[in-house]
């Protein structure tokens, strides 16, 4: 047995008021002509109306006109005194308060909000309320028949908000999602899983939110790319229509980081002798990226503040503000935290960027993405340079391991791989990277990172047999890069210590160097 149908709606006080007298039953009424639905029988319907005794009375008209066409239905009507039926707020907040106190029971009834009627802000709020489940119900449309004509009974459509039942439109979203997110990675196919969850919570603030965003993550992690994706993300949702606009604050210094970021008025400081906009005013309508923040003065911090919070601000020298409505992106590879407790960074400008903060892992911390980088690389390369180049299948591999392993740093980061490719691909001829490239390659990157003489001098102070050198090599390497003994064991021994109940890391690296007579002052030294 089918549970009984409850609806919900406002009486229509233009649509239900249609026709005089008799007349009336001519005309289609939408809070009526819902109670007629052969197919759709309303046991009760919730009639909510205005507090005037125009709308009682037509209220109560309604109500008996149900009764005669439909005595099933019972009608109940509810006075909902509303000031201003088109204020949102006001409408909203009536609605809310009518559905947190109605006696929903979705095991017994089945309920329905009618649409039809009512202004649009009431049609708008009823959406809201029932997609946020707030009312457990489905939505009805009424509307008159074209055929046959002046059938007052019209016709009714139900709207089920659960999308997920609707295959083509989930699918439809999740690949506009999917596409988003690979927009924002360039189209890599990144292996990292923290990274994956950082772009898709990036994608989902990015086309929700104008709130500011801090990117935090060292040089060469991606920070400006990034920022730069997401502006492209907005402007193609139509959430911006103005530029991207990058500015590098390590580069900006006194007056003239005043003038540069907020501009300036002719005679403003000597040698002003043109008004300048300034690249707050020059990101209006779009986004401005402040890479490394954290090294703005005081002065320009107080200004920024009031630009992001008021959307308008004094260029220097000027009697007059000016506006600019942009969205921010900051970056920075310092702790702004620690800058804050120092005293060189505004707490109150801090609070206001680090709403949203994500943190970008360097590519030591990627090294799984290292190889879709590379195809990445060499793909641009062959754009830039309309020219293909490929590695040999055996040159990739000795490549992908040396950057896989512990001593390749990548103290640059993707900047650095990038450079590294672009490298490989310029010298090789005939469009293929061979194993001696790579290795000439590996050479220079060691030469950078300072690994030729890391290991060597305690090495030479005894005979070992080639395995005890290249695994000790190896041992060193992670010493050299870690900050205490402890973190050198916790990534030398990160398998083995899952196996122990009470993991030593210290204690084991310090017995397998003390086998060569070598300690860790000894080996920091």
């Amino acid at each position: 047995m089918s549970k009984p149908t409850v609806a919900i709606g406002f009486l229509g006080t233009t649509l239900d008021r249609k026709g005089k007298g008799a007349n009336r039953w001519n005309h289609w009424r939408p809070s009526v002509a819902l109670c007629q639905q052969p197919d759709l029988p309303i046991d009760r319907l919730e009639l909510l109306h205005g507090t005037t005794a125009r709308d009682i009375g037509l209220a109560e008209r309604i109500r008996d006109d149900i009764r005669s066409l439909s005595p099933r239905t019972e009608v109940r009507l509810h006075s909902l005194p509303l000031t201003n039926p088109w204020d949102f707020e006001e409408v909203y907040g009536a609605l809310h308060d009518f559905a947190s106190g109605y006696p929903f029971d979705t095991e017994a009834e089945d309920y329905l909000v009618h649409i039809t009627t009512g202004t649009h802000v009431a049609q708008i709020c009823w959406f809201l309320l029932t997609e946020a489940r707030y009312l457990p119900a489905r939505l009805v449309q009424t509307a008159p028949r074209r055929e046959p004509e002046g059938d007052p009974a019209g016709q009714a459509t139900l709207i089920d908000l659960d999308l997920s039942r609707y295959d083509p439109i989930a699918s439809r979203f999740r690949r506009e999602q999917a596409e988003a997110q690979s927009l924002l990675k360039a189209g890599i196919a990144t292996r990292n899983a923290d990274f994956n969850r950082t772009i898709e919570q990036i994608e989902r603030v990015a086309l929700r939110s104008k709130a500011p965003m801090l990117l935090v993550g060292p040089t060469g992690a991606g920070k400006s790319f990034l920022a730069r994706r997401v502006h492209e993300l907005k402007r193609g949702r139509h959430q911006l229509t103005g530029r991207f606009i990058e500015v590098n604050c390590a580069t900006l210094r006194g007056d003239g980081a005043m003038s540069a970021l907020f501009g300036h008025a002719k005679g403003a400081f000597t040698g002003a002798q043109n008004a300048r906009d300034g690249l707050l005013r020059a990101a209006d309508g779009g986004m401005l990226f402040l890479d490394e923040i954290g090294e703005l003065g005081a002065d320009e911090q107080a200004m920024l503040l009031k630009a992001i919070e008021e959307k308008r601000f004094f260029p220097l020298g000027a009697d007059r503000e000016v506006q600019s409505d942009f969205q921010l992106i900051a970056g920075t590879h310092r702790d702004l935290r620690a800058k804050v407790a120092e005293g060189s960074f505004r707490e109150d400008l801090f609070a206001r960027i680090n709403l949203w903060t994500f943190a970008l892992p360097g590519l030591a911390q990627r090294r799984e993405d290292i190889e879709p980088n590379l195809d990445f690389e060499l793909q641009r390369h062959a754009r830039e340079q309309n020219r293909q180049v490929r590695f040999n299948l055996e040159a990739k591999r000795r490549y992908l391991a040396f950057a896989h392993a512990s001593e390749a740093r990548w103290a640059g980061n993707f900047r650095e791989l990038s450079a590294s490719v672009t490298r490989m691909a310029t010298l090789a001829d005939s469009g293929r990277i061979d194993e001696a490239l790579v290795e000439e390659e590996i050479g220079r990157l060691r030469h950078a990172w300072g690994l030729e003489s890391v290991a060597e001098p305690l090495l030479a102070e005894r005979e070992l047999d080639l395995f005890d050198q290249l695994q000790l090599q190896a041992v060193l390497q992670v010493c050299r890069g870690a900050a205490s003994l402890s973190e050198a064991g916790r990534q030398l021994f990160a398998v083995s210590r899952q196996e122990k109940e009470k993991p030593n890391d210290a204690d084991r690296l310090r017995k397998y160097l003390a086998r060569f007579d070598l300690d860790w002052k000894r080996i920091k030294g």
